[in-house]
């Protein structure tokens, strides 16, 4: 594998990722403000099932990135370009774990178990508390739109890298993307 390419593994999870995180903050901005009903509680059910597997798939991202270094930053960007890459790529991953731990967090504590497809129960790891539930509610909510900022951000400097840089940042993740 070239060092200025990802691994085509690397790929598939980031790009699974995506799909998976804009469905997810889509179906959560969609779910907030339905009314109790059968349909609620399954498309509540759907999105927690959605959100055990990003993090679960966050976990083996972690993993492979381990064990394989991604490609070295263009020498030509400038040191604080690189500082700020970096620092945005590890806020992304922090709020990959964060969100989902906020989201089993505020189910416990509003007194509904996750309950993986339906057929693994994940245990409670807070005991019923209303008020907490809340506060996880609005955490929840706030590290989503915070997780949303920073891929508007992720995507605005790939773009930027591509039409303007004119670098292989983007083609190295998109393998159907001409290197320029």
């Amino acid at each position: 594998m070239s060092a200025t390419r990802y691994t085509p593994t690397a790929i598939a999870l980031h790009w699974l990722m995506a799909v998976l995180l804009v469905g997810l903050f889509g179906v959560g901005l969609y779910m907030h403000d339905l009314p109790l009903s059968p349909w609620k509680l399954r498309v509540y059910s759907w999105h927690k099932w959605a959100g055990v597997t990003a993090f679960a798939l966050v976990l083996a991202r972690l993993a492979w990135r381990l064990g394989h270094r991604p490609p070295a930053l263009p020498a030509a960007m400038p040191a604080w370009q690189q500082r700020a890459a970096h620092g945005l790529h590890h806020l992304l991953y922090l709020l990959m774990l964060a969100i989902p731990l906020s989201g089993w967090l505020m189910s416990s504590a509003l007194g509904f178990q996750t309950v993986w497809f339906g057929v693994l129960p994940l245990p409670d790891l807070l005991a019923k508390d209303k008020e907490l539930g809340e506060t996880l509610k609005l955490v929840h909510m706030s590290l989503n739109f915070g997780l949303a900022a920073l891929v508007v951000a992720h995507v605005g400097a790939a773009v930027k890298h591509h039409l303007i840089d004119r670098d292989d940042i983007l083609s190295r993740m998109l393998p159907f993307l001409a290197r320029r």
